[in-house]
């Protein structure tokens, strides 16, 4: 068991052992980290914060393979139906509730877990990102989105890229509150949006453990996913969002999976279009999320997804934890 003086035992350790230890689990869409993930903070008297922002929203279940009731009564879960399908949460609203989630945890004296595939947001937390506080600017996110409607969300990326490639790399091209608000950033300040975010003070000791399968397995994964969704009934959780009056052009509804669900509605897509369509932009969100968390990264520690990845998983976390001397002297 983690104890209660931990931060007082490493007065005399460096400065690492003076952050809060942060086990950190990452890695594609539909990997196994839920599952995998679970079992570890059973085992360590942990509680999982999650970082994915798919599963900030409320009613949003089965599109985005949410840990379901039974998963989550098994270990607490933090930041999971957090807000509705129309509310934004940025960036900056993430890491300020990431922020207090984990120290909410290590103040109970269990280990946290941060779980998710979406890059940018791990990286916030873990790195003590600084997210510039530029205002929302009304007019001009006005004449970006009829820009938008006038061009497309893939062309107005295409633009994005031009004034801020590094920016442009780490924004989904079909995420367009996130490429408007990115140019918003750069057209009221005349400067690089990915220029603005700065590391801050680290405030945690981190463990990066990484989850990979072959890519064929993984796709395979992916396509098994889509159609338990579909078996699960994710045509009606579409539905049944768009006649609560959630409109179709927000952009949680144009996620992966949400906005093939809408056109199939609307009638714009088959059902064999829709699945298509899905499986592509999953593979396509793959290969990013491959480009957040790299194979050659020396601060990442992988594994491959098998029956001993749980234990071997354990070994190391356990080894990192006593290094950093969270752990009593007491058995």
């Amino acid at each position: 068991m983690p104890s209660a003086d931990a931060p007082s035992q490493a007065k005399n350790a460096d400065e690492t052992s003076l952050r809060i230890p942060l086990v950190v689990i990452l890695g594609p869409t539909a990997v196994g980290k839920t599952e995998i993930a679970i079992q570890l903070a059973e085992r360590m008297a942990g509680e999982i914060v999650s970082a994915d922002s798919r599963l900030f929203y409320r009613g949003m279940d089965i599109g985005t393979a949410k840990p379901t009731t039974e998963q989550r009564a098994r270990v607490p879960h933090h930041l999971i139906d957090v807000a509705d399908p129309d509310e934004i949460w940025s960036l900056a609203v993430f890491q300020a509730a990431a922020y207090a989630a984990i120290q909410q945890v290590f103040s109970r004296h269990h280990l946290p877990f941060l779980v998710g595939g979406t890059g940018q947001f791990v990286r916030a937390v873990i790195e003590g990102w600084k997210i510039p506080p530029v205002e929302p600017h009304a007019n001009l996110r006005e004449v970006l989105n009829h820009m938008a409607n006038e061009i497309g969300a893939g062309e107005l990326h295409c633009r994005l890229a031009l004034l801020d490639p590094q920016a442009a790399r780490s924004i989904d091209p079909t995420n367009l509150r996130r490429i408007i608000r990115a140019l918003e950033v750069i057209l009221s300040t005349g400067k690089r949006f990915s220029e603005q975010r700065t590391s801050g003070h680290l405030l945690y000791a981190p463990l990066l453990l990484g989850l990979s399968l072959p890519r064929v397995e993984l796709y395979q994964r992916i396509d098994d996913r889509i159609s338990s969704m579909l078996e699960q009934g994710f045509v009606g959780e579409v539905r049944q969002l768009l006649e609560a009056g959630y409109s179709p052009d927000l952009a949680t509804m144009s996620a992966i999976g949400y906005g093939e669900m809408v056109s199939y509605l609307q009638g714009k897509f088959t059902m064999e279009q829709a699945i298509t369509s899905m499986q592509h932009r999953s593979r396509v969100f793959v290969r990013r999320q491959a480009n957040w968390f790299k194979k050659d990264d020396p601060d990442i520690h992988w594994f491959a997804v098998n029956v001993g990845t749980v234990r071997e998983m354990e070994v190391l976390i356990t080894d990192w934890l006593r290094s950093i001397r969270w752990f009593t002297t007491q058995s």
